[in-house]
Protein backbone atom coordinates (compact mmCIF):
# COMPACT_ATOMS: atom_id res chain seq x y z
CA UNK A 1 0.00 0.00 0.00
CA UNK A 2 2.89 2.28 0.53
CA UNK A 3 4.91 2.06 -2.49
CA UNK A 4 1.47 2.87 -4.59
CA UNK A 5 1.21 5.62 -2.40
CA UNK A 6 4.62 6.55 -3.63
CA UNK A 7 4.18 5.17 -7.41
CA UNK A 8 0.35 7.39 -7.82
CA UNK A 9 2.36 10.96 -6.61
CA UNK A 10 5.52 10.07 -7.94
CA UNK A 11 3.75 9.21 -11.81
CA UNK A 12 1.72 12.24 -11.30
CA UNK A 13 4.63 14.62 -10.67
CA UNK A 14 6.49 13.37 -13.81
CA UNK A 15 3.49 13.39 -15.85
CA UNK A 16 2.98 17.24 -15.06
CA UNK A 17 6.41 18.47 -15.31
CA UNK A 18 7.03 19.09 -11.61
CA UNK A 19 10.09 16.57 -11.56
CA UNK A 20 12.25 15.40 -14.28
CA UNK A 21 13.77 12.29 -14.76
CA UNK A 22 16.16 11.83 -11.78
CA UNK A 23 15.19 15.09 -9.47
CA UNK A 24 12.59 15.42 -6.78
CA UNK A 25 11.94 13.15 -4.01
CA UNK A 26 9.04 11.81 -1.00
CA UNK A 27 9.48 10.69 1.81
CA UNK A 28 6.79 9.56 4.70
CA UNK A 29 7.15 9.24 8.84
CA UNK A 30 6.31 6.24 9.89
CA UNK A 31 7.29 6.69 14.23
CA UNK A 32 11.02 7.50 14.55
CA UNK A 33 11.55 5.96 11.06
CA UNK A 34 11.24 7.93 7.59
CA UNK A 35 10.32 6.37 4.14
CA UNK A 36 12.22 7.97 1.59
CA UNK A 37 12.74 7.64 -1.88
CA UNK A 38 16.28 5.97 -2.87
CA UNK A 39 18.88 8.73 -4.56
CA UNK A 40 18.80 8.98 -7.88
CA UNK A 41 15.19 7.00 -8.31
CA UNK A 42 12.94 8.44 -10.91
CA UNK A 43 9.80 9.08 -9.55
CA UNK A 44 7.98 8.51 -12.58
CA UNK A 45 8.36 4.72 -12.26
CA UNK A 46 9.29 4.07 -8.69
CA UNK A 47 9.55 0.51 -7.91
CA UNK A 48 9.68 -1.30 -4.28
CA UNK A 49 13.62 -0.96 -3.98
CA UNK A 50 13.54 2.96 -4.70
CA UNK A 51 12.03 3.46 -0.76
CA UNK A 52 14.18 3.34 1.30
CA UNK A 53 13.60 3.04 5.28
CA UNK A 54 15.71 4.65 7.80
CA UNK A 55 16.07 6.88 10.89
CA UNK A 56 14.52 10.40 11.80
CA UNK A 57 17.81 11.07 14.05
CA UNK A 58 20.30 8.37 13.01
CA UNK A 59 21.99 6.83 10.52
CA UNK A 60 21.71 3.13 9.48
CA UNK A 61 23.02 0.65 6.60
CA UNK A 62 20.33 1.68 4.60
CA UNK A 63 20.78 5.96 5.31
CA UNK A 64 23.79 6.11 2.25
CA UNK A 65 20.95 4.65 -0.36
CA UNK A 66 18.49 7.52 0.96
CA UNK A 67 17.55 10.62 -1.43
CA UNK A 68 20.47 13.53 -1.15
CA UNK A 69 17.43 15.65 0.57
CA UNK A 70 17.73 13.27 3.42
CA UNK A 71 19.24 15.75 5.64
CA UNK A 72 16.43 18.18 4.91
CA UNK A 73 13.11 15.90 5.41
CA UNK A 74 15.18 14.93 8.92
CA UNK A 75 14.89 18.25 10.17
CA UNK A 76 11.21 18.83 8.69
CA UNK A 77 10.37 16.05 10.70
CA UNK A 78 11.97 17.03 13.57
CA UNK A 79 10.55 20.06 13.94
CA UNK A 80 6.87 19.88 12.67
CA UNK A 81 4.11 17.50 13.04
CA UNK A 82 4.35 16.56 9.51
CA UNK A 83 4.22 13.15 8.28
CA UNK A 84 4.74 13.39 4.75
CA UNK A 85 7.10 15.49 2.34
CA UNK A 86 7.21 15.77 -1.65
CA UNK A 87 9.95 17.98 -2.66
CA UNK A 88 9.32 18.58 -6.55
CA UNK A 89 11.17 21.51 -8.85
CA UNK A 90 8.27 23.06 -10.73
CA UNK A 91 9.57 25.56 -13.46
CA UNK A 92 6.94 28.28 -13.12
CA UNK A 93 7.57 28.52 -9.30
CA UNK A 94 11.42 28.12 -10.24
CA UNK A 95 11.72 31.24 -12.35
CA UNK A 96 9.72 33.14 -10.11
CA UNK A 97 12.02 32.11 -6.97
CA UNK A 98 14.58 33.86 -9.18
CA UNK A 99 13.42 37.25 -8.91
CA UNK A 100 10.88 37.49 -5.59
CA UNK A 101 11.34 36.64 -1.83
CA UNK A 102 8.07 35.68 -1.31
CA UNK A 103 5.48 34.14 -4.03
CA UNK A 104 1.63 35.25 -3.43
CA UNK A 105 -0.76 33.38 -5.63
CA UNK A 106 -3.53 35.64 -7.34
CA UNK A 107 -6.12 33.42 -7.77
CA UNK A 108 -8.43 32.34 -5.01
CA UNK A 109 -7.57 28.80 -5.19
CA UNK A 110 -4.10 29.29 -4.83
CA UNK A 111 -4.66 31.60 -2.00
CA UNK A 112 -6.28 29.33 -0.10
CA UNK A 113 -4.84 26.02 -0.57
CA UNK A 114 -0.67 27.79 -0.31
CA UNK A 115 -1.16 31.17 1.31
CA UNK A 116 1.76 33.61 0.42
CA UNK A 117 5.48 31.38 0.06
CA UNK A 118 8.09 32.37 1.04
CA UNK A 119 11.42 32.01 -0.42
CA UNK A 120 14.76 30.74 1.16
CA UNK A 121 17.95 30.85 0.45
CA UNK A 122 18.58 34.19 -0.76
CA UNK A 123 22.55 35.23 -1.33
CA UNK A 124 23.15 31.92 0.27
CA UNK A 125 24.65 28.85 -1.29
CA UNK A 126 22.27 26.63 -2.20
CA UNK A 127 22.48 22.92 -2.36
CA UNK A 128 20.67 20.09 -2.46
CA UNK A 129 19.91 18.60 1.26
CA UNK A 130 21.22 22.28 2.22
CA UNK A 131 18.93 24.96 3.74
CA UNK A 132 17.69 21.66 6.36
CA UNK A 133 16.94 24.66 9.32
CA UNK A 134 15.73 27.22 7.75
CA UNK A 135 13.64 25.19 5.66
CA UNK A 136 12.05 22.68 8.71
CA UNK A 137 11.67 26.21 10.55
CA UNK A 138 9.65 28.15 7.63
CA UNK A 139 7.53 25.00 7.60
CA UNK A 140 6.77 25.84 11.05
CA UNK A 141 4.08 28.38 9.80
CA UNK A 142 3.27 27.44 6.09
CA UNK A 143 2.74 24.29 3.75
CA UNK A 144 5.26 24.83 1.54
CA UNK A 145 8.05 27.00 0.73
CA UNK A 146 10.31 27.68 -1.97
CA UNK A 147 14.59 27.91 -2.18
CA UNK A 148 15.90 30.26 -4.28
CA UNK A 149 16.33 28.54 -7.66
CA UNK A 150 16.32 24.96 -6.66
CA UNK A 151 12.61 24.05 -5.53
CA UNK A 152 9.74 23.30 -3.22
CA UNK A 153 8.95 21.64 -0.36
CA UNK A 154 5.23 21.15 0.93
CA UNK A 155 4.17 19.00 3.91
CA UNK A 156 1.16 17.05 4.90
CA UNK A 157 -0.39 14.58 6.68
CA UNK A 158 -0.54 12.27 3.30
CA UNK A 159 1.69 12.36 0.43
CA UNK A 160 -1.82 13.23 -1.43
CA UNK A 161 -2.22 16.57 0.44
CA UNK A 162 1.92 17.39 -0.11
CA UNK A 163 1.25 16.86 -3.94
CA UNK A 164 -1.83 18.74 -3.68
CA UNK A 165 0.09 21.75 -2.50
CA UNK A 166 2.55 21.33 -5.13
CA UNK A 167 -0.04 21.54 -8.11
CA UNK A 168 -1.89 24.22 -6.83
CA UNK A 169 1.43 26.34 -5.91
CA UNK A 170 2.54 25.84 -9.61
CA UNK A 171 -0.90 26.44 -10.80
CA UNK A 172 -1.19 29.71 -9.06
CA UNK A 173 2.82 30.31 -10.28
CA UNK A 174 1.84 29.45 -14.11
CA UNK A 175 -1.02 32.22 -14.06
CA UNK A 176 1.77 34.89 -12.69
CA UNK A 177 3.65 33.86 -15.00
CA UNK A 178 1.25 34.07 -17.95
CA UNK A 179 -0.05 37.29 -16.45
CA UNK A 180 3.53 38.69 -16.30
CA UNK A 181 4.30 37.61 -20.11
CA UNK A 182 1.06 39.92 -20.83
CA UNK A 183 2.49 42.90 -18.65
CA UNK A 184 -0.76 42.59 -17.34
CA UNK A 185 -0.65 43.41 -13.52
CA UNK A 186 -3.82 42.20 -11.26
CA UNK A 187 -6.30 44.94 -9.53
CA UNK A 188 -5.67 46.08 -6.48
CA UNK A 189 -8.06 45.15 -3.85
Amino acid sequence: MILSQFQTIGHDLFAMGLVSSNSGNMSMRLGDRIIITRRGSKLGCLQENDLIETGISKNDRATPLASIELPVHRAIYQETPALAIVHAHPPHAIALSLTETKIVPNDAEGLAIVGQVPVLGWHMEVRPGGLADIIAQALKKCRIVMVHGHGSFATGQLLEEAHNCITAFEESCRVICLLKSLRVSPPEG
